[in-house]
């Protein structure tokens, strides 16, 4: 919409220009912080989430199975002192 103050006209031409300015300069702000980041983080030592994932079932596993083999040889214990006391 355009007035007969110029210099009205002028301000809001300037506001848009300043609005536009900011937002151009938040994406490359934006971008900066990002290329840091990966950056930092890439010279960690991390590991990727599915490895992690696999690590962990393998652990779950582990788990289960520890316990299985546990229960197994309390078992044979219990067993083995019965023999004894007989």
């Amino acid at each position: 919409m355009q007035t007969s103050n110029r210099f009205i006209d002028e301000l809001a031409r300037m506001a848009t220009n300043a609005a536009g300015a900011a937002r151009g300069l938040q994406q490359e702000v934006e971008a900066i912080v990002r290329g840091q980041a990966e950056r930092l983080l890439g010279g960690m030592d991390l590991v990727q989430r599915d490895a992690f994932e696999a690590v962990k079932a393998m652990a779950v596993k582990a788990r289960e199975e520890n316990a299985a083999l546990t229960a197994r040889i309390e078992k044979l214990e219990a067993e083995l002192a019965a023999l004894k006391g007989a």
